[in-house]
């Protein structure tokens, strides 16, 4: 069986198995939701193989969602940037592009009108470790009626091999680099034998389209931040060439503007995919210790963030963290707090920490926060929260609702490293409300770097309005 003989693809995995009805199918259908590109996408490369292989076309369906919990038009724009690079990029292949729209926060609905249009010989799903897209790939795979496998696309070396949950980077790092040689390569992209010419009513990404689509729009788009593959290379490109030479020293100093790469948003949407950005900055004339560190965070901390989510079912709450920094936090539940605020003050950066109120206006204002001040974001809420429920809820809403990268391990990661002491360890002495979780203090983290040069930036002059007042 076809599907069978894919799965030796250690990428691959078999959802459901039986035999290709090539008598039935019309085509290879990829449903693309996390890997939005055409290039570097083990999902479609292995569509186009299986495609090849059947004497089939492949048609790629994108069911974009009327309605989303978290998401708001600041990231429809940026994907719906994505979505028009992708068509373009899909049509010069031969490869057949068909988004639609579904009324609700759901895509099973329209995922199952197309697959009766387009009467799949096989699908291929791109993986995603998020629960509801995973409960959607369940239902997807069943609603089918042809084979079925998900591609691991988005990591260097794919989940399935690294197995469990993993506790810390020291314990990841063995597993991941050992596989780097046979991973961190480039994909191989085929030749589409039969070109997509089936007439499939498809609604085309536009700035029209997004305008009809009720969603939030509080959280506008970021002013000059383009989505897509086009506009991530040359992201990707100008931080190769400008900005990775003094990446290891950089990096920590959130008032430089230049100091990291800014490709999370393009990673999160999947328009570029890690391999392209491993490999251009592998090869890349900086310095072996600036490449070495970029290289640690985009392949170990970002996949092992991505171990987390996949086998943390708890990943967004306190209830995911380890036994022991639950117990320390409990232990000092009921400890006084100096600050307490609500949802609002937080959201609209009124507190009275200069510093934290200026990575909160960064957040809103750009759609990224540098990933120290991140860090020192989290453990605030925790200290100014009633308890560590509700501050990882309110880390886990601000981050979803205005960060580009928001929705994503990464971020969930590191919320629940700065407030539950996931990936990390226990430290002392215990502190009020901290316990023996790892604490930062304003003075501390100020002196790191030259902080009145980021506060001065982030909440000099007229504050821009953040947040939704009326909430």
């Amino acid at each position: 069986m076809l599907s069978d003989d894919l799965a030796a693809d250690p990428r691959v995995t078999v959802v459901s198995s039986s035999d290709v009805d090539t008598d039935r199918g019309r085509c290879v259908v990829y449903w693309m939701q996390r890997a939005q590109r055409a290039l570097d996408n083990p999902a479609l490369e292995t569509a186009i193989d299986a495609a090849n292989r059947l004497g089939l076309p492949v048609a790629v369906v994108f069911v974009i969602l009327g309605r989303h919990p978290n998401a708001n038009l600041r990231h429809y724009s940026f994907m719906f940037d994505g979505l028009a690079d992708t068509a373009k990029r899909l049509a010069d292949r031969g490869v057949g592009f068909i988004p639609r729209v579904s009324a609700g926060s759901s895509p099973i609905g329209e995922l199952a009108r197309l697959f009766a249009e387009l009467r799949p010989a096989l699908v291929v799903m791109d993986e995603n470790p998020l629960r509801a897209s995973r409960r959607w790939r369940s239902e997807a795979a069943r609603l089918a009626g042809a084979p079925s496998i998900v591609v691991d696309a988005d990591v260097i070396v794919p989940s399935a091999i690294i197995g469990r949950e993993h506790y810390a980077a020291r314990t990841i790092r063995r597993p991941i680099t050992s596989r780097l040689g046979e991973f961190m390569i480039p994909i191989r992209q085929a030749d589409v034998r039969r070109r997509w010419r089936l007439a499939i009513e498809s609604v085309v990404p536009t700035a029209e389209s997004l305008a009809g689509l009720k969603i939030d729009r509080t959280a506008q788009p970021v002013a000059n931040i383009i989505g897509g593959t086009t506009a991530g290379l040359g992201a990707l490109a100008r931080f190769v060439t400008g900005h990775l030479d003094g990446y290891a020293k950089n990096r920590n100093r959130p008032e430089l503007e230049d100091g990291t790469s800014r490709l999370s948003p393009y990673l999160h949407f999947g328009h570029l995919s890690p391999i392209t950005i491993a490999l251009a900055v592998r090869d890349a004339s900086a310095p072996e210790p600036d490449r070495s560190t970029f290289l640690e965070e985009l392949i170990v901390r970002r996949e092992l963030a991505i171990n987390y989510v996949r086998y943390n079912q708890n990943y967004d709450r306190i209830a995911g963290c380890e036994p022991w920094a639950r117990r320390t936090l409990g232990d000092h539940r009921g400890d006084p707090r100096a600050h307490l605020y609500n949802d609002r003050q937080f959201e609209n950066a009124e507190t009275h920490d200069e510093l934290w109120n200026a990575a909160q206006r960064q957040m809103v204002v750009s759609g990224r926060m540098h990933g120290y001040m991140r860090m020192y974001w989290a453990k605030k809420i925790l200290e100014w929260s009633a308890d560590p429920e509700a501050a990882f809820a309110v880390a886990v809403r601000l981050n979803d609702r205005y960060e580009l990268d928001g929705r994503d391990p990464n971020g969930y990661a590191g919320i629940a490293w700065a407030i539950g002491g996931k990936h990390d360890r226990a430290w002392g002495p215990r502190r009020p409300v901290y316990g023996m979780i790892r604490y930062m203090s304003a003075a501390s983290t100020g002196r790191k770097f030259n902080s009145r040069v980021y506060m001065d930036r982030w909440n000099g002059g007229a504050a821009p309005a953040v947040g939704n007042p009326s909430r």
